[in-house]
């Protein structure tokens, strides 16, 4: 639920049906009816109506036409099957956290979170290398392994997103000893749109499991992986408030290397940071301090100054000094948090409000001179101290800046290949730079597009790359294309061979992929029947917040009519016009559905 981590945000709930939200056979189109009708099976099909999906954070919300919650691999082959018949997109979320456009659709939306069971421990005798559904979240994995020993060997900032989605935008920590959480899968089943498994490895379509481990969702459903665990372990972690420069004068890779976990809060205008760093330890655990905004007073007070700097911008200098200070002293060094705490929680920390966040990646040796530059900005210096082209006269921004790290050429990576998408540097350490910006009650701060954009210009001009998850606003695929070069063409010829209609692909994906819109072409041979274009945008009119609600609508959809059943492949019982279609079993297969996908790996029909 959206409200996990911002408790002060009203609560949405799915729309209100007119009767049951369950559908039945007598309220599907005429298509789905015949398709359906082609199937000779009792796999249930269990469409919801009238549901309301929406981001954590509130930003977008979206009524797909279908909604799903499937559970078993069976089922979702079923579901696959009959969008793809019915030129529909399917689109698949988890806990909704990526604030952007990504997970959002008119069209069939599915949540795995019923096929999230463990299928086996110590796969051929790997001591915790784990078999599993993909829908299972990392709190939820990371449960059960504790109940055997284990853990994941490192966590973003939170842990109720799938591991399926957690891999497929690039998620990772804070270190320098870890890189993206997809390196430690060493295998994974991909369901493609012609609803056949793939199973891929580092040495098995080895193509496909380097677009899978950063897929965006454009290539197929990922319904099984296989993750190296490692025994579990506590840590204990401590953070304080030091000068900035203290931090910009030391900055190295061994400072970030002095514990094995490091991450820092940069306050622009105090010119201060408060700097988390753990180690692992053998110590039981202690909990931790109870804070200023932890508790009802401090966190209220702190969403409401914010709130109020939505109309009085001017006043977060003041915010900043006064809401750090409560938390840490108001001056530095003055007091220091600590906790020991497995790792599994340890690592975590609370996003307390619903936020926009624009997360870069660039070299770790850049550092000093991005954090100083966009300092200067923030602090109205002039251009030549900071060389930003953007107006910073009467600008004033919340804090803070998360500044985080990790390290994908290391040997601590048992993938041992980099995802075709992966935004890491490649010849040594990774910085990350993130410009959160909360949404006071769901209000969107009068800064963000003037400061996103110096933001972005900032990080393109030192050669960054974006988080894929984040809000970056102002940078488009042209410039992604640049990025990213061969890789990316690499892995959009993955995409277009696992997926050749474009079922798993929206908007999101043709803002920021260089995709063609070639099915706008009558003469082209690769029609992407089933793309979801964006149609409008439009208030959400909740009677709060600044959330949009966002519509798509599949390209090529149109009603089935006979004739346009046989052009759509559909036999019917006798071939001089009879009118029903031919029960056809799940587990058969024309040749043309038959991707060349298939005749490289293991391709095989799930029955059970």
């Amino acid at each position: 639920m959206t409200d996990w981590a911002a408790p002060n945000l009203p609560t949405t709930k799915p729309n209100k049906p007119f009767g049951k939200d369950r559908l039945t056979p007598a309220n599907f189109s005429p298509r789905l009816s015949h398709e359906l009708a082609r199937i000779d099976d009792d796999i249930p099909f269990r469409p919801k109506a009238r549901y309301l999906h929406h981001t954590w954070a509130q930003t977008f919300f979206s009524r797909p036409e279908y909604y799903f919650q499937p559970e078993s691999v069976a089922e979702l082959q079923k579901i696959v099957t009959l969008a793809r018949r019915c030129h529909k997109r399917v689109c698949v979320t988890g806990f909704g956290h990526s604030p952007s456009t990504l997970t959002l659709t008119s069209s069939w939306l599915v949540n795995l979170d019923n096929i999230s069971n463990i299928l086996e421990w110590d796969v051929d005798g790997k001591k915790g290398l784990v078999r599993f559904e993909a829908g299972i979240s990392l709190h939820n994995l990371n449960q059960q392994l504790a109940a055997k020993g284990l853990t994941l060997p490192n966590l973003g900032s939170i842990d109720v997103q799938s591991l399926a989605g957690s891999i497929s935008t690039g998620t990772h920590g804070s270190s320098l000893s870890h890189g993206l959480l997809s390196q430690s899968v060493t295998s994974m089943t991909i369901l493609l749109s012609n609803a056949q498994l793939v199973t891929c490895s580092p040495e098995k379509n080895v193509d496909l499991f380097r677009a899978a481990l950063l897929s965006l969702g454009a290539l197929g459903i990922i319904v099984e992986m296989t993750y190296q665990t490692v025994p579990d372990f506590n840590i204990h972690w401590s953070q304080r408030l030091v000068p900035l420069d203290d931090i910009l004068s030391n900055w190295s890779e061994s400072f970030w290397k002095q514990r094995e976990f490091t991450r820092v809060w940069w306050l622009p205008y105090l010119k201060r940071a408060v700097i988390w760093s753990a180690n692992k330890t053998d110590e039981p655990p202690k909990p931790p301090n109870k804070t200023f905004y932890g508790g009802a007073f401090g966190y209220y007070l702190y969403h409401n100054l914010l709130a109020l700097s939505n109309y009085i911008p001017s006043i977060l200098p003041f915010v900043e000094w006064l809401i750090f200070g409560m938390q840490y002293g108001f001056k530095p060094d003055t007091y220091t948090m600590t906790a020991i705490e497995p790792a599994r929680s340890g690592l975590l920390m609370d996003c307390l409000y619903s936020q926009w966040v624009n997360e870069w990646a660039l070299p770790l040796p850049k550092g000093p001179e991005a954090i100083s530059r966009l300092s200067a900005w923030i602090n109205g210096a002039p251009q030549s101290e900071h060389n930003i082209p953007f107006s910073n006269k009467n600008l004033y921004v919340h804090c803070p800046v998360e500044v985080r790290v990790s390290d994908t050429t290391t040997d601590n990576q048992h993938s041992k290949v980099h995802p075709f998408l992966d935004p890491t540097w490649r010849e040594g350490p990774t910085l990350y730079l993130n410009a959160t910006l909360y949404r006071p009650y769901g209000k969107d701060p009068p800064c963000r597009d003037r400061y996103y954009e110096a933001f972005e210009y900032l990080m393109r001009e030192l050669g960054g790359r974006p988080h894929w998850a984040k809000n970056f606003l102002y940078t488009d695929r042209e410039h992604i294309s640049t990025m990213y070069a061969d890789d990316m063409q690499k892995f959009l010829a993955v995409r277009n061979e696992s997926d050749p209609d474009g079922m798993f692909l929206g908007q999101w994906h043709l803002n920021n992929l260089p995709i063609e819109s070639n099915n706008q072409d009558e003469n082209s041979n690769n029609k992407q029947s089933s793309v979801e274009e964006e149609i409008s945008r439009k208030p959400m009119g909740l009677g709060w917040g600044d959330g949009v609600l966002w519509e798509g609508a599949v390209r090529d959809f149109s009603p089935l009519d006979k004739d346009a059943a046989r052009d759509a492949g559909v036999s019917f019982s006798n071939d001089d016009g009879g009118n029903t279609p031919t029960a056809m079993s799940m587990t058969s297969r024309t040749s043309e559905e038959s991707f060349d996908m298939l005749a490289k790996g293991e391709a095989s029909f799930y029955q059970g």
